[in-house]
């Protein structure tokens, strides 16, 4: 805990932060083809509103890397660059660190420009931090101003050894915001809802724009309605497009309405992968000054960025607003998991075998709210698309990160996607010179870490993970026994409790005029799905020898397994067509359905109606497995129970087995033209046939042709009409586009700390509730509240489309948190669904009919909850949802960071249990009224204090208020981060 009087500057100079002083201090903190002078700037320099308005605008429809398109620009607002550069050397001046800027020399002559140097500050504690540290250093390094970021800021984060145990807070600048469709349009309509609060408020609205350069891809929007099609993606695209049309058009709407806002058409691929291949700069020469790159995004596989050395994580989409007001990012400083890779993957063990591995042994280790740092000589064995699929699971795995720092590996990927040799040899030379580049040719420093693990990738073996979550790994040898093991075992993460004499049960069924039967663990979705490892070429062309062996054999999958295949970039495309494999794929079954999140979201589609009828009739425990990082319950399609993350190549194989129930060493995959057995070994690549397919395929000229592209959007994309108002248009009729409630009734006074008085309980859970149980994105269930809603607004049933398509509605999003068909609440005594007990009346209702009837009454709630709550997406509807059902607080044993985060942004307590303890040790049963005794006084309340809480029936605990920073409780001052945003906007 900080001294008070570091608190009470902590906290005044939270107080003061604004947009403009943010930008300046920054210094050149982005690129300045992406930096487009906002109002406030242009005023500050000097401007009127209507001059500022008239000022011609950064184009984000040019390639940002183009020098001529960046000398025409520069050109067009000279007078406004050159104004702000006077600005820029002003605060420079005050930077205590700017004797430590610092020449780089072009190996020729020149310079590639200056930076801020580390190995300057002469201090031999540099040389024992992570790499994933020393990028916090050089950024509060460079950015200090002994305003936002102090010395003592950056003297904490050089005394890491000793500070990273004692939960300092430190400030932490990113230079760009990335944001994907899902949380892009709520994004969008806090910003126009928050311009609106300062209209009505008196204040000048244009004050809100993004000051840090946001990238938004628009990726979520690939519904499989189409999949076993050679038109699949055109067909699938136009369907998007009709159902989606306001959304997308919002969405254009933004880019035009704030400043500073990128928006990446539908189609372009996923947000993380073209992150990785295009946007991901490693480092920024900006007008001179070299920096690394990092960003904070809203979906937290963001962290696929960590793979390419950039350092990256996934924020709640109430964070990333703030930060691209201006906000800094406050955060604890982390510890850091040292991870030691030896040796080299055996043959025929894939990249996901690989991650699987990992994420079970970090997961079992706790990593949760820490920075993971992979190093050793095993690393030189792993390739870019390697380090990025285990990077982008960190989610899945608790980490803030899982960091991969640059190295010949990943320069060798840079050149590999199309960035310039010159751009390149400035990454290297930068990197070398700051202490920030691994060269595993040379002797290595040791490093401190706070913990260390070790694999040797030769002790990884082939496995899924399964049924239910995804760190619950499966040796491939052992899956037969498992899955008997998890139809025997109670309902729950590894059972389904179905009794010993229906296991056997055949489901017989006419499919479209043929003979067809399903059993327990018969697969009926089987998915190459876009994020987690459609980056990596070595198991993407791995699937396709697969299925181009299978055809050449007679092995076929059945008709009723739903396939597909949605990479996450156009570049796949690209290289599956040059190898030839595609065609082979295709004869699978497995045909391109678009470039975006699919199935891993809950956007697989319906089944065949007679598929489904054959599943819900006979009670059928269907399997789904998938290529995604996400297998949580009711979370791929409400019809399979058991869903497995597997290798690209293991879904096909699966898919043509038809059934997880089998031992494939032991059991044939299936039967050949020839009529004889065929065995997994036999359609199974070797290592050494996929990377000759690699590096026959793979092929720069993929990457620079898919990028170019992009700027130019596609025809539908293009022809959608805008208006050029900045101010939105709300549509009262609209079930997509929604205004608010969150400004309701604002005041230019906070609302002040606030305890909570006799709230009823109105869930009661045990561990691992994920944000998709919370706030599901997948489809919107025929009998559900929120399917409710729309069918009294004329909505057909089949235009429900899902909830992660109508985010920008709150009213559908209030009535669709808690909905999830897989909820297992105490309060229900073992049923499963989106319900809840009335505890006054004993009533047993929707959560939202529930929770709506407490808010009638004016009566608080409260949840209580297990370990791990609110794991899984970084999802703001899982905070943003439960704060508009009247959840005041949330008292768990442990929070997942991001939906801690979350909840503090939207104004509930997160609190949690004393180690040991929880609801039931308490023998709390949820029909209590509940008490929690905060301070009125936000000076009265510390980061991390014990509070008590009482019940009406005399018991009483005491818990941890988990309010991490004095930032964060300035927040809960103002009753949540927006608010806070506009106040202080309102006062400059």
């Amino acid at each position: 805990m900080a001294s008070s009087a570091s608190s009470l500057l902590r906290a005044t100079r939270t107080k003061l932060f604004s947009p403009f002083s943010s930008s300046l201090s920054r210094t050149f903190a982005y690129p300045p083809s992406r930096l487009s002078p906002s109002l406030p700037l242009s005023r500050s320099l000097g401007f009127s509103s209507a001059a500022a308005r008239s000022l011609p605008r950064w184009s984000h429809r040019v390639d940002w890397r183009s020098p001529l398109s960046l000398r025409s620009q520069i050109r067009a607002v000279a007078p406004v660059i050159e104004r702000f550069h006077r600005k820029i050397a002003t605060m420079a001046s005050e930077n205590p660190f700017k004797g430590n800027l610092t020449s780089l020399p072009k190996p020729g002559g020149g310079e590639f420009g200056k930076f801020y140097s580390l190995p300057s500050l002469n201090d031999s504690r540099i040389d024992r931090l992570p790499y994933s540290i020393r990028i916090l250093l050089e950024s509060a390094v460079r950015n200090c101003d002994n305003f936002q970021v102090t010395k003592e800021d950056v003297e904490k984060i050089i005394d890491w050894e000793s500070t990273s145990v004692k939960q300092v807070e430190i400030p932490f600048k990113p230079a760009r915001v990335l944001l994907q469709d899902f949380t892009g349009v709520p994004a969008v309509v806090d910003l126009a809802c928050m311009r609106d609060a300062m209209n009505k408020l008196g204040s000048d609205s244009n004050k809100i724009n993004p000051l840090v350069p946001v990238d938004l891809v628009v990726d979520h929007s690939v519904q499989v309605d189409v999949a076993r099609s050679e038109n699949a993606v055109q067909a699938n695209m136009e369907l998007e497009f009709q159902r989606n049309k306001e959304r997308f058009a919002f969405l254009k709407w933004g880019s035009t309405a704030f400043r500073n806002m990128l928006v990446v058409p539908p189609g372009s691929g996923i947000v993380h992968q073209v992150n990785l291949e295009y946007l991901g700069r490693v480092v920024f020469n900006n007008e001179g000054l070299l920096y690394p790159d990092s960003v904070v995004g809203t979906d937290s596989h963001t962290t696929m960025i960590d793979g390419l050395g950039v350092a990256g994580w996934g924020v709640g989409g109430i964070e990333a607003e703030a930060a691209m007001l201006g906000q800094p990012m406050s955060m604890v400083l982390p510890g850091v998991v040292g991870f030691k890779l030896s040796g080299k993957l055996r043959n025929g063990v894939t990249a996901t075998d690989l991650v699987l591995t990992v994420t079970q042994m970090l997961r079992k280790h706790g990593v949760v709210g820490k920075f993971v740092e992979f190093y050793g000589d095993g690393m030189g064995k792993l390739s870019l698309a390697d380090r990025a699929t285990i990077a982008n699971m960190s989610p899945e795995y608790g980490a803030t990160m899982g960091f991969f720092p640059v190295d010949h590996v990943t320069l060798q990927y840079l050149k590999l996607t199309g960035r310039s040799d010159e751009t390149v040899a400035m990454i290297e030379a930068y990197l070398r010179a700051n202490k920030l580049f691994v060269d595993y040719n040379e002797p290595q420093q040791d490093r401190v870490y706070s913990s260390y693990l070790e694999l040797n990738l030769d002790d990884v073996e082939p496995c899924i993970s399964g049924p239910k979550r995804p760190h619950d790994r499966v040796p491939l040898k052992e899956m037969k026994a498992d899955w008997h093991a998890c139809l025997d075992n109670k309902v729950g993460f590894k059972g389904f409790a179905i009794p010993k004499e229906a296991q056997g049960k055949v489901a017989k069924f006419d499919f479209h005029g043929q003979p067809a039967e399903l059993k327990h663990g018969s697969v009926v979705i089987a998915a190459i799905t876009s994020c987690t490892n459609t980056s990596n070429p070595s198991v993407m062309l791995g699937a396709g020898l697969v299925a181009k062996k299978a055809h050449q054999l007679g092995l076929q999958v059945k008709p009723w397994v739903k396939t597909s295949l949605a990479p996450g970039s156009g570049v796949v495309t690209k290289y599956l067509l040059q190898s030839g494999l595609q065609k082979y794929l295709n004869e699978q079954g497995f045909h391109i359905v678009g470039f975006g999140c699919t199935t891993c979201i809950g956007n697989s589609g319906d089944l065949d109606e007679s598929v489904a009828s054959a599943i819900s009739e006979n009670d059928i425990v269907a399997s789904a497995v998938l290529s995604g990082n996400r297998n949580f319950e009711g979370r791929v399609h409400p019809l399979t129970r058991a869903n497995y993350l597997a290798s690209p190549p293991l879904v096909v194989a699966y898919a043509l087995a038809g059934t997880v129930d089998i031992d494939f060493e032991k059991e044939p995959i299936g039967t050949g033209k020839d009529g004889k057995n065929i065995y997994l070994r036999e359609i199974w690549p070797s290592t050494e046939e996929i990377a000759e397919a690699v590096q026959s395929s793979v092929l720069p000229d993929m990457f620079r042709s898919t990028y170019e592209a992009i700027t130019k959007g596609n025809p539908m994309w293009n022809q959608l009409q805008v208006p050029a108002d900045t101010l939105y248009s709300w549509d009262p009729n609209s079930t997509y586009i929604h205004e608010p409630p969150y400004f309701k009734d604002m005041t230019m006074d906070p609302p002040g700390a606030h305890g909570v008085k006799d709230a009823y309980c109105l869930l009661n859970f045990g561990d691992s509730i994920t944000t998709d149980h919370i706030s599901p994105a997948g489809n919107i269930n025929k009998d559900s509240p929120a399917a409710k809603y729309l069918l009294e607004r004329g909505v057909e049933r089949k235009d429900f489309n899902s909830y992660g398509s109508r985010r920008g509605n709150d009213e559908v999003m209030a009535r669709g948190t808690f909905a999830n068909i897989r909820l297992v609440n105490k309060l229900l005594n073992g049923e499963v669904g989106p319900k809840t007990v009335h505890i006054p009346t004993g009533e047993k209702l929707y959560v939202f009919d529930a929770a709506h009837r407490y808010k009638a009454s004016g009566q608080d709630t409260i949840v209580l909850a297990g370990a791990e709550y609110g794991s899984g997406s970084s999802r703001d509807w899982a905070a943003k949802g439960p704060m508009l059902l009247g959840v005041k607080a949330v008292i768990a044993k442990s929070f997942e960071r991001i939906h801690r985060s979350n909840l503090v942004g939207m104004g509930i307590i997160p609190l949690c249990f004393k180690a040991g303890e929880d609801a039931d040790t308490l023998g709390l049963t949820g029909h209590e009224r509940y008490t929690i005794d905060l301070p009125s006084k936000i000076s009265e309340i510390r980061p991390g204090q014990d509070v008590t809480v009482k019940t009406d029936t005399g018991k009483s605990f005491t818990c941890t208020v988990r309010f991490d920073t004095e930032v964060e409780l300035a927040y809960f001052n103002h009753g949540g981060i927006l608010p806070y945003v506009i106040r202080n906007l309102i006062k400059q």
